[in-house]
């Protein structure tokens, strides 16, 4: 397929957040596509340990304003930009202030306030999806990374899927080693996903349970139009399911250059 628009939507983005394998990824991996000639967006929620004047982050107010309802509540959904040097490459940071800390703390608030984590991925995931929207980009290929993107699949298989930005485009799906979650995600968000519109169907492995992380990725890959494997060490069980899916998939290697891997891997799909 024509894979020239990408866009990623990652749990985190070095410089913005400390060094992990997904924050690395997170700033590798769109400079690396960028400079093979493709066009890239990166998206990231804005935690409150991000230092906005240091990196420089401003407020978009043509994308900002608009309210996403979770759970019969309002939201307003801010977007703020900040340009990755030296690549000058835009990422944008989706915030709202009952989700992400106004002020700078130490820890992730996925980490502070757990409780919230289903709603803060919901937030997160809608904010990305209808600010793309607004910018009227129309991506070929979707990049997910870390668990509380996971969701994004569901979205655009389900919600998104007859929307002309995104009815074309292809989700994947990156697993890492140590991307998991300690506090289960509540009970109710089968039911706050519903109220979004996905029908109950879609979503009888969680309805009524608390979603821990195999069943979220259990969920994310079972909407996936393919899944990396970027991790040595991803539960076995998810890789097994990924093959029991016949889904396009590209496993682990232990390669010099995975950017390569991943442009082609996105060719193929």
């Amino acid at each position: 397929m024509d894979a020239s628009k990408v866009l990623f939507i990652s749990q985190g983005i070095e410089p913005y957040l400390p060094k992990t394998e997904i924050s690395a990824v997170g700033h590798d991996l769109p400079q690396g596509i960028q400079e093979k000639g493709f066009e890239v967006r990166s998206f990231m929620p804005k935690y409150g340990c991000i230092n906005e004047r240091r990196n420089q982050l401003h407020e978009v107010i043509r994308l900002s304003g608009m309210n996403l309802i979770i759970d019969d509540t309002d939201h307003p959904l801010i977007i703020k930009v900040a340009t990755m040097l030296p690549s000058r490459m835009q990422v944008y940071f989706i915030y709202n202030e009952d989700y992400f800390q106004h002020n700078l703390v130490k820890e992730l608030e996925t980490e502070t306030s757990p409780e919230d984590n289903d709603e803060r991925s919901i937030f997160f995931i809608r904010g990305t999806l209808e600010t793309v929207k607004k910018l009227r980009w129309i991506p070929s290929i979707i990049h997910c990374h870390g668990w509380i993107t996971a969701l994004t699949t569901i979205y655009l298989k389900h919600i998104y899927n007859d929307d002309p930005v995104f009815k074309n485009a292809k989700v994947v799906l990156s697993l890492y080693d140590n991307d998991t979650f300690a506090t289960p995600l509540n009970s109710r968000l089968a039911e706050k996903m519903e109220m979004d519109g996905i029908s109950k169907e879609c979503l009888t492995d969680i309805e009524g349970k608390e979603t821990d992380y195999k069943a979220l990725m259990r969920l994310a890959i079972a909407n996936a139009d393919g899944v990396i494997q970027y991790g040595k060490d991803v539960d076995s069980e998810l890789i097994d399911l990924v093959k029991e899916t016949g889904i396009p998939f590209l496993p682990y290697e232990e390669r010099e250059n995975y950017i390569d891997d991943y442009a082609e891997f996105y060719k193929s799909l």
